[in-house]
């Protein structure tokens, strides 16, 4: 069963008709601006909203709290990126929150996932790794801060990063996916694929994971260069 297919049929009981699938946008993200530097992009996340629930996916970290670490490279090279999460409490009125869990995971430049593999879901078997996951606790501003690298991508799905937030006793609060701006000047544009190229990529609009959020809840602020690195940072409002 491919990817694509996998994750579709984890949705189908949320949803009681389905997902209409936009056509793909007609910019290369091959383009890059004059200055190689990511452009301004056009999310609307660190409202005080709440973006929508997703599917945590095949490829969950099987024991996130053996993890707990800021670097998360594990070995894994790529353009450097600098995630920078704020948890917010609605019920505070998007105040930052103190204390918050938050996992994140997300596909090497290759797209692949550690813990997994020698499937059809994923040839490539990298079962005895851990690379490109890991833990953190907010700090009083309800912030976290991964150090990691820029995903790649692979076939059914746009750049992407799984999010899981637990409060503090553990309790799930929110799971999610964080996508990235598009287009030319864009960090997605100047990465190119890595050495795959964009040929056959999925745009966001047509992702079957975030053609849902119609207003940019889940798109994060991404700037900066292939050198010294990007650097990424997303609001997620939580009911805590």
């Amino acid at each position: 069963m491919e990817r694509k297919n996998f994750i579709r049929s984890l949705m189908i009981g949320a949803i009681s008709a389905p997902v209409i699938i936009e056509a793909c946008k007609n910019n290369s993200v091959a383009d890059s601006n004059t200055s190689g530097t990511a452009g301004t992009n056009t999310s609307t996340n660190g409202t005080c909203s709440i973006a929508p629930t997703e599917t945590e996916g095949p490829f969950p970290t099987k024991v996130p709290t053996s993890y707990v670490r800021s670097d998360i490279t594990d070995g894994k090279t790529g353009y450097k990126l600098t995630a920078k999460i704020t948890i917010g409490n609605l019920n505070n009125s998007c105040a930052g929150l103190a204390g918050a869990i938050v996992d994140i995971w997300h596909c090497d430049a290759e797209g692949n996932y550690s813990e997994y593999g020698g499937t059809s879901l994923q040839s490539t078997n990298y079962q005895s790794v851990h690379f490109l996951r890991g833990r953190q606790t907010t700090d009083a501003n309800g912030l976290v801060t991964f150090t990691s690298i820029f995903p790649g991508w692979y076939s059914g799905r746009a750049t992407h990063i799984h999010v899981h937030v637990y409060n503090a006793a553990g309790t799930s609060l929110k799971v999610t996916q964080i996508a990235f701006p598009e287009g030319a000047g864009t960090g997605v544009a100047l990465v190119n694929g890595y050495s795959k190229g964009m040929n056959g990529y999925t745009y966001n609009n047509a992702d079957n994971i975030f053609s849902d959020d119609k207003t940019g809840l889940e798109i994060a602020a991404v700037n900066g260069s292939l050198t010294p690195g990007f650097d990424l940072t997303f609001k997620l409002n939580v009911s805590a």
